[in-house]
């Protein structure tokens, strides 16, 4: 099975490769659909330590790839934040909240049992790509 050539998959090194069967993001029509973003630094492959640290560069890394599949954060539609703890949920909505600045796209936040590479926060996004 390969890939139908109406969706195109996006890649890019300014974020953690996948680590599974699947794609950093793909754009079907105008949208973008980002798979979760977890807090890998992309340089050195290491996850990052504590709650702050780690959600900030979750949203570094969903940025580069919402950034390399031509949209931007401004275009962001949906997002969904994955938590191991719900008690992180203030400390993360204030990193995200400036992330985002004025822009508040649709969001839905879960507290998950576990989460890829036992980290504390991961992140995905569908953004317009017009």
């Amino acid at each position: 099975m390969s890939t139908h050539p109406s969706l195109t998959i996006v890649s890019t090194s300014d974020a953690p490769g996948a680590i599974g069967p699947y794609s950093q993001a793909i754009k079907a029509g105008d949208l973008l659909f980002v798979s979760g973003c977890i807090p890998i630094d992309p340089k050195s492959g290491e996850i990052v330590e504590g709650i702050e640290e780690q959600t900030a560069q979750a949203l570094k890394n969903l940025i580069a790839v919402v950034n390399a599949g031509g949209s931007e954060l401004g275009k962001v539609v949906k997002t969904t934040v994955f938590l191991k703890n719900m008690n992180d949920f203030v400390t993360v909505n204030g990193i995200y909240a400036a992330a985002f600045g004025s822009h508040k796209p649709a969001r839905s936040t879960v507290e998950v049992a576990r989460l890829p590479r036992d980290v504390l926060v991961d992140i995905e996004c569908i953004a317009s790509l017009k």
